[in-house]
Protein backbone atom coordinates (compact mmCIF):
# COMPACT_ATOMS: atom_id res chain seq x y z
CA UNK A 1 0.00 0.00 0.00
CA UNK A 2 1.49 3.32 -1.08
CA UNK A 3 0.72 6.40 0.97
CA UNK A 4 1.10 8.59 -2.13
CA UNK A 5 -2.01 6.98 -3.63
CA UNK A 6 -4.04 8.68 -0.88
CA UNK A 7 -2.60 12.14 -1.48
CA UNK A 8 -4.09 14.45 -4.08
CA UNK A 9 -1.72 15.59 -6.80
CA UNK A 10 -2.03 19.30 -6.05
CA UNK A 11 -0.73 18.68 -2.51
CA UNK A 12 2.54 17.01 -3.64
CA UNK A 13 4.26 20.39 -3.73
CA UNK A 14 3.96 20.59 0.04
CA UNK A 15 6.27 17.60 0.63
CA UNK A 16 9.51 19.33 -0.44
CA UNK A 17 8.26 22.57 1.11
CA UNK A 18 7.90 20.83 4.47
CA UNK A 19 11.35 19.23 4.06
CA UNK A 20 12.85 22.68 3.54
CA UNK A 21 10.97 24.16 6.49
CA UNK A 22 12.10 21.22 8.61
CA UNK A 23 15.73 21.79 7.63
CA UNK A 24 15.40 25.46 8.53
CA UNK A 25 13.89 24.54 11.90
CA UNK A 26 16.70 22.03 12.51
CA UNK A 27 19.20 24.86 12.05
CA UNK A 28 17.58 26.85 14.84
CA UNK A 29 19.40 25.71 17.97
CA UNK A 30 16.60 26.73 20.34
CA UNK A 31 14.16 24.25 18.77
CA UNK A 32 14.79 20.64 19.87
CA UNK A 33 14.59 18.05 17.07
CA UNK A 34 11.73 16.21 18.79
CA UNK A 35 9.43 19.23 18.26
CA UNK A 36 10.05 19.66 14.54
CA UNK A 37 7.38 17.13 13.39
CA UNK A 38 4.84 18.75 15.71
CA UNK A 39 5.66 22.17 14.29
CA UNK A 40 5.41 20.87 10.73
CA UNK A 41 1.96 19.33 11.29
CA UNK A 42 -0.04 22.58 11.51
CA UNK A 43 2.05 24.03 8.68
CA UNK A 44 1.17 21.04 6.50
CA UNK A 45 -2.51 21.14 7.43
CA UNK A 46 -2.83 24.87 6.78
CA UNK A 47 -0.89 24.51 3.52
CA UNK A 48 -3.13 21.70 2.30
CA UNK A 49 -6.24 23.60 3.31
CA UNK A 50 -4.99 26.68 1.48
CA UNK A 51 -4.55 24.56 -1.67
CA UNK A 52 -7.64 22.38 -1.43
CA UNK A 53 -10.18 24.42 0.47
CA UNK A 54 -11.05 24.79 4.11
CA UNK A 55 -12.63 21.38 4.73
CA UNK A 56 -11.92 18.14 6.58
CA UNK A 57 -10.61 16.34 3.50
CA UNK A 58 -7.94 19.00 3.00
CA UNK A 59 -7.00 18.77 6.68
CA UNK A 60 -6.53 15.02 6.29
CA UNK A 61 -4.41 15.71 3.20
CA UNK A 62 -2.25 17.99 5.36
CA UNK A 63 -1.73 15.22 7.91
CA UNK A 64 -0.82 12.76 5.14
CA UNK A 65 1.56 15.25 3.52
CA UNK A 66 3.28 15.97 6.82
CA UNK A 67 3.55 12.27 7.59
CA UNK A 68 5.05 11.61 4.17
CA UNK A 69 7.59 14.42 4.57
CA UNK A 70 8.67 13.35 8.06
CA UNK A 71 8.71 9.64 7.19
CA UNK A 72 10.64 10.31 3.99
CA UNK A 73 13.19 12.33 5.93
CA UNK A 74 13.60 9.50 8.42
CA UNK A 75 14.10 6.95 5.63
CA UNK A 76 16.87 9.08 4.12
CA UNK A 77 18.54 9.50 7.52
CA UNK A 78 18.35 5.80 8.35
CA UNK A 79 19.72 4.72 4.98
CA UNK A 80 22.73 7.02 5.43
CA UNK A 81 23.61 5.54 8.82
CA UNK A 82 26.67 3.35 9.12
CA UNK A 83 26.02 0.25 11.18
Amino acid sequence: MEILSYITENAYILIPALWIIGRILKGINKIPDKWIPLILLPVGVVGAMALGGWNVESAVQGVLITGTAVYGNQIVKQLRKDE
